[in-house]
């Protein structure tokens, strides 16, 4: 018996989860069905707290609607009502459960964002589910180009209006 419940807990979980972790920006896609019609409604926000249990996990998000007042919604992982989810940016906490961000509000509530490791963008330039796309991997993708992770995202520091300036001769100013 118990092996015919875990082949059910199998069948219903997802693989196209994105990694995604407290702190972490995600939009969530869930279906809704009102009267005789389904929509899909996106709930953007803040992961403040992950509970992992197989099948039966859950992810709280929490954002701040335009009025100004926290709202926080707690999705089941697995749910066949979930269309699908979105990480938006990476947030770089220290902590499993987030729920002092309930008292926070404005500059306080900041999470600062996290670089992205060189496997996220190996992934993410593969193409990979639950990667977050990198600024080259985005244009790349766009342009239909394979990405160059050799070139700097900045601009070069020696472009060609720093190339035409003369350079002042240290010898002339301590006179």
């Amino acid at each position: 018996m118990g092996n015919l419940l875990e082949l059910v807990k199998q069948r219903q979980m997802r693989d196209d989860l994105p990694t995604m972790g407290p702190g972490d920006t995600v939009r969530v896609h869930a279906r809704i069905i009102e009267g005789n019609k389904e929509r899909v409604q996106v709930f953007e926000g803040v992961i403040i707290a992950m509970r992992r249990a197989q099948n039966a996990s859950t992810v709280t998000v929490r954002r701040i609607s335009h009025n100004g007042i926290g709202v926080e919604r707690t999705f089941m992982l697995h749910s066949p009502r979930i269309d699908r989810y979105e990480v938006v940016r990476r947030g770089r906490v220290r902590r499993a459960k987030l729920y002092y961000l309930r008292d926070r509000q404005g500059k306080s509530a900041r999470i600062k964002e996290r670089k992205p490791s060189p496997r996220e963008i190996a992934s993410a330039s593969q193409g990979l589910p639950g990667s977050v796309p990198t600024p080259v991997a985005v244009t790349a993708a766009a342009t239909g180009a394979e990405p160059n992770l050799e070139t700097p995202i900045a601009p070069n520091l020696t472009d060609s209006t720093a190339a035409t300036e003369t350079p002042v001769p240290v010898a002339a100013t301590q006179e």
